[in-house]
C-alpha cells in the first residue's frame, strides 16, 4: 500500500441490526472513539437497520451512520424517507446503502430507487453492488458504492468499473467501501465459517463466487492473531476509501465484540482509547 493510499483508507466498524440496543450502545461510541469512519448495520425482514442506527444515533455525536443496505423491493422510497424523518436520523451523518432485492429489473429499480431518494432526503446514497453491471450504475449515480463478498483483487477491479462509470459520466468518483466480515480468534472463525456457508448458498453470491474464481474463505478475514488480523484488513484497506469490518465475535457480549473493534481500529493503540488485545475473546 503505497503512502497516498494509507493516508486515503479509512474503516467502519459493522454489526447486525438484530444486535441488542445495549450492544450498539457500547459499541458505537467505542467505534467513534476509536477513529471509524462509520458505524455500519445491515437491514434485513426481522431486524431494521434505520431503527438500529437510531440508537446508535442517540450514543454518538460526530461518526457516519450507515446501513447497508435495504432492498428496494422490499422497502420504496418514500417509506425509507419517511422512516428517517420520524426516527430523527441526523441526515448530515447518515449514508443509506439501498440495493435491488430480488427479481427481475434489478438495475432499473435502483436507477429509479435512487433518484427517488435523492427528492425526499439529504442523506448519503450508497449503492451495494455485487456484479460489474451494478457497479458501474454505482459510479454513474450514487454518492458511494457497498461491495459485499468480494476479495481484495476483486475490489480493486470492480473500484476501476465504478470510477470509469462515474468519468463517463462526468460527475465525481463515488466513495469505494466494501464489507469484510472478520473475525479474530477461534470462536469468531467457526462463527465466521458458519456465515461463510450460509452466504454462499445464495444464488447470487454464489455467481459472485464464481465470476471471480474464488473460494468463499479468500472474501473474508479469519486471523487468529492481531498480525494476521493487520495483514488481512490491509489487503483490502489497498483497494478501497473505506473498509466496513463486518464484526463477528464468536459470542454476543461486549467484550468480544470491544476486542475485535480495537484490535482492527484504524488508529495506533495509544490513540484509540480502547486496550488492543493480541488474540481473541477466548485467548490469553
Amino acid at each position: 500500500m503505497d503512502t497516498d493510499q494509507q493516508r486515503r483508507s479509512s474503516r467502519g466498524f459493522a454489526v447486525v441490526s438484530r444486535s441488542e440496543p445495549n450492544l450498539i450502545r457500547t459499541l458505537a461510541p467505542a467505534a467513534e472513539a476509536a477513529g471509524y469512519q462509520t458505524f455500519w448495520v445491515n437491514d434485513s425482514v426481522d431486524a431494521d437497520g434505520l431503527a438500529a442506527l437510531a440508537v446508535a444515533a442517540e450514543a454518538t455525536s460526530s461518526i457516519q451512520l450507515g446501513v447497508g443496505a435495504i432492498p428496494l423491493d422490499r422497502m420504496a422510497p418514500d417509506q425509507i424517507a419517511t422512516q428517517i424523518d420520524e426516527l430523527g436520523l441526523p441526515v448530515t451523518r447518515l449514508t443509506v446503502g439501498v440495493g435491488s432485492g430480488g427479481g427481475a429489473g434489478a438495475l432499473t429499480r435502483v436507477r429509479t430507487g435512487v433518484a427517488a431518494l435523492r427528492a425526499l432526503t439529504n442523506a448519503r446514497i450508497v449503492v451495494a453492488a455485487l456484479g460489474p453491471r451494478m457497479s458501474g450504475l454505482a459510479g454513474e449515480i450514487a454518492d458511494g458504492v457497498l461491495f459485499d463478498w468480494h476479495t481484495p483483487g476483486s475490489c480493486a477491479g470492480s473500484a476501476r468499473i465504478v470510477r470509469d462509470a462515474a468519468l463517463a459520466a462526468g460527475r465525481p468518483a463515488p466513495a469505494i467501501a466494501a464489507y469484510v466480515f472478520t473475525a479474530l480468534g477461534s470462536r469468531g472463525i467457526v462463527q465466521l465459517r458458519g456465515e461463510v456457508a450460509h452466504y454462499s448458498a445464495y444464488p447470487s453470491y454464489a455467481a459472485q463466487l464464481a465470476r471471480m474464481g474464488a473460494a468463499p474463505m479468500e472474501t473474508v478475514v479469519a486471523a487468529t492473531d492481531r498480525e494476521a488480523l493487520d495483514r488481512g484488513l490491509a489487503a483490502f484497506d489497498a483497494g478501497l476509501d473505506e473498509t466496513a469490518v463486518r464484526a463477528v465475535a464468536g459470542e454476543e457480549t461486549s467484550e468480544a465484540y470491544l476486542t475485535l473493534l480495537a484490535a482492527a481500529a484504524p488508529g495506533a493503540p495509544e490513540t484509540t482509547g480502547i486496550s488492543r488485545r493480541t488474540g481473541g475473546p477466548d485467548e490469553p
